[in-house]
């Protein structure tokens, strides 16, 4: 049974910082894809960054590069996303999620998801 559990959101001004965690468990495949989501009141589900587990390669959306950054602790079967320079259009629920194999944007090949976490920036 796969269960991810996010912590870690909370309410910051611009400019501001959070780090979101993801503790995942479950999961036997060696190597996966994990990613973080977001999805804004009457907004689609995005994409935000995803992690290769199996070699660390990194994805970023274009609204985030150089703001956010996203890392693992194997040890802890946790995944990480520091959020640096945040803005108000930032805010979002933000979602930990993982497939089996390589990355992609789409939320639709995603297996497992979080309950999410709420960021918001004023």
């Amino acid at each position: 049974h796969v269960q991810l559990v996010e912590s870690g959101g909370g309410s910051v001004q611009a400019g501001g910082s959070l780090r979101l965690s993801c503790a995942a468990s479950g999961y036997t495949s060696s190597s996966n894809c994990m990613g973080w989501f977001r999805q804004a009141p009457g907004k689609e589900r995005e994409g935000v960054a995803s992690i290769v587990t199996g070699n660390g390669n990194t994805y970023y959306a274009d609204s985030v590069k150089g703001r956010f950054t996203i890392s693992q602790d194997n040890n802890k079967n946790t995944m990480y996303l520091q959020m640096n320079s945040l803005k108000p259009e930032d805010t979002a629920l933000y979602y930990c999620a993982t497939k089996p194999g390589a990355c992609s944007a789409d939320a639709r090949t995603f297996t497992y998801w979080g309950q999410g976490t709420q960021v918001t920036v004023s």
